[in-house]
């Protein structure tokens, strides 16, 4: 028997390490050639690596949350044959090495930021055996195996891990697993309803969460934040995109708010330049941009990423509801690339129904403003004369105080609001 040693390759843009987020494989797994081995995390994507060669798993090199150089030992694989040999760290052009986007499986965020989706799961034989819900799920002490995604769902529908047999490789417990769970309850006796719990369950804050509890901390850190609340009645809006949505060609998707409020700040972005913006306060810069590039702060299971729709001054309406479409999709299966997730210059956020009355939404550093959406209401409004029901929402918008002033920020607002209570003004150019 011989040995392959597989090294961590290089993944491009000047990469020098990885945080390993998942393992496909333990000690004394065989695998087959191009068998997914394990997923790393750059700043900008995850990487799955492929096995070079089909062998027995001997010797794995890091743990999950560990950060590891590119050319490193990965993973050492027992092979047919004599020598040990190594595979060579390979360049990202390499088909054997599969970019990946991370997979969000199923079902907002007052912050925005966000980068990568989690790694995909290696494809589960054609044919799996079920064991038996009645047998125990694995030795007592060992630990279940299981994808962030899966974990997560778990986590949301109060399931303890271990009391969930695994059916994919080397005893991974999939989703399917967790349906059958749902179903057919656990092994052995029920467990009382009201029994307490005294479990603590230790997580480690790997990959996508990691990388946005960094992002958070530094523009904590580093933005002096100003936060504005203004009440904006969107009912002439809301009958025009009714309207609009009931006339619509079949080649056109359906309008939301969010076409019409990125086409206004469009036009208050004009007339206040400094919004859209990145402060490089490291070398002292405020970076203007000619083109508006509006990140929409998008909720995936995997964490909160932000893909971003180009050059909105050049878009109607239309083009921007399919835009958002398309890459909200995109996110949200995980197929987003790294172009479609990264140079925002502006950002919205938005809960939707959970918007709540007001939020303070984090600025998505180097940026300097983000629009963030609440919930809408029908209200009663006096119109001078009576109380008469409208439809009403806040806008809770962020600013960093160092390089947009107060004044500045409420007039930035104020001409959102104005051409939002008055739709047509969003149809006139100059």
């Amino acid at each position: 028997m011989g040995e392959r040693t597989v090294k961590l390759p290089d993944v491009g843009e000047g990469i020098a390490e990885a945080e390993l987020v998942e393992w496909h494989v333990k000690v004394g797994d065989l695998v087959r050639e191009d068998a997914v081995l394990a997923a790393v995390m750059t700043d900008k994507a995850t990487v799955e690596i492929p096995s070079p060669v089909e062998g027995e798993v001997a010797w794995i090199g890091a743990e999950i949350g560990e950060k590891v150089a590119v050319g490193a030992p990965l993973v050492r694989l027992r092979t047919p044959g004599e020598g040990d040999t190594d595979a060579p760290a390979t360049a990202s052009t390499d088909p054997g090495v599969r970019a990946a986007e991370p997979e969000p499986s199923r079902p907002p965020a007052t912050g925005t930021v966000a980068e990568e989706v989690e790694p995909k799961p290696a494809p589960a034989p054609a044919a799996r055996a079920t064991p038996a819900m009645g047998a125990a799920p694995r030795p007592s002490g060992e630990k279940p195996v299981a994808s962030p995604a899966v974990r997560g769902r778990a986590r949301e529908a109060g399931i303890d891990l271990r009391q969930v047999p695994g059916t994919g490789p080397a005893g991974r417990i999939t989703h399917e697993d967790i349906d059958a769970f749902l179903r057919e309850g656990p092994a052995g006796t029920a467990r009382p309803r009201l029994a307490p719990d005294n479990t603590v369950e230790e997580i480690k804050v790997i990959g996508l969460r990691r990388r946005i509890a960094e992002r958070m901390e530094l523009a904590h850190a580093r933005i002096v934040p100003i936060t504005y609340v203004e009440e904006v009645d969107v009912t002439a809006l809301e009958e025009l995109r009714t309207k609009l949505n009931a006339e619509k060609r079949a080649d056109r998707p359906r309008l939301t708010l969010l076409p019409f409020l990125m086409r206004a700040m469009v036009t208050a972005i004009r007339e206040q330049p400094m919004i859209n913006a990145h402060y490089e306060d490291e070398a002292g810069l405020v970076r203007r941009f000619g083109g508006i590039h509006i990140g929409i702060a998008t909720q995936t299971e995997a964490g909160l990423l932000v893909p971003v729709v180009r050059h909105v001054e050049a878009c109607d309406i239309w083009d921007c509801a399919a835009a958002l479409n398309r890459l909200a999709e995109a996110a949200r299966k995980g197929t987003a690339t790294r172009e479609e997730l990264a140079g925002s210059t502006i950002t919205i956020t938005s809960l939707g129904a959970l918007g709540g009355i007001a939020t303070t939404p984090v600025i998505n550093r180097p940026e300097v403003a983000i629009v963030g959406v609440n919930r809408m209401a029908v209200r009663p409004l006096w119109d001078g004369k009576e109380f008469v029901p409208r439809k009403v929402m806040n806008l809770s918008s962020s600013f960093d105080h160092r390089i947009i002033d107060g004044w500045n920020a409420a007039v930035f607002v104020q001409r959102i609001k104005a051409l939002l209570e008055t739709p047509a003004l969003i149809f006139v150019e100059g």
